[in-house]
């Protein structure tokens, strides 16, 4: 199958996509917050947005990366410096700053199911911080000269999603004992926050380094 990446390609976006999964952010506080007012399956529904929502990121990143392959390579190697940059910047703004993780308080408003659904898609879909991690850190795992690019764009994207699901789900189900000990644990965060920033540095580096030495 020329669209999936090599075995060590795909072992670091396991591990980075690990790591973003279960770093809070706006997604989470989202379905946990539901969870833990409504219930379950508000909860779940709120994945589902979330879900859906990535599931376009995907196809817009691809779609724009594919149309830089199309212009030029220099774009997409400048594309990948300035996303390379760009984790660099998330890195540091998380170590400064940390994870964020607000659950909303037990006498929060009821909402319809479809709400919570198109909450956490416009929570996703319109979060520009989103739009440019997806059009930044995929392309890092592919190369300019790679002629089956695109397909493993959105691989990668759709494992990204199949990958994460599972663990938001599990989420939802034990999200009392999860959101309490987020919030109960400063080192729980702090790790994540460190994990999170590593891998993003990390990523970065290899790339600006293999660029200087090309």
């Amino acid at each position: 199958m020329t669209f999936v990446p090599d075995t060590t390609t795909l072992l670091a976006f396991t591990a980075a996509a690990l790591i973003l999964t279960i770093t809070p952010g706006p997604d989470m506080t989202l379905f946990m917050s539901k969870t833990l007012t409504q219930g379950r399956h508000a909860g779940l529904i709120a994945v589902f947005g979330v879900t859906v929502g990535l599931v376009i990121h995907t196809i817009l990143a691809a779609v724009g990366v594919s149309a830089l392959l199309a212009a030029s390579q220099l774009a997409f190697t400048l594309l990948k410096i300035v996303g390379a940059a760009y984790l660099i910047w998330l890195a540091y703004r998380t170590l400064r700053h940390g994870s964020s993780l607000a659950i909303e308080s037990a006498g929060a408003k009821t909402q319809p199911f479809l709400q919570i659904w198109l909450q956490g898609l416009g929570v996703n879909i319109l979060n520009p911080k989103i739009v440019l991690f997806f059009v930044t850190f995929l392309p890092q795992f592919i190369s300019a000269s790679d002629p089956n690019a695109v397909g493993k764009l959105l691989f990668l994207g759709a494992y990204f999603v199949l990958l994460g699901m599972p663990i938001c789900t599990l989420m939802v189900l034990g999200a009392g004992t999860f959101a309490g000990f987020l919030k109960s644990s400063p080192k729980a965060m702090r790790f994540f926050d460190w994990a999170f920033a590593g891998i993003m540095g990390s990523f970065a580096i290899k790339l600006l380094i293999a660029k200087t030495n090309n």
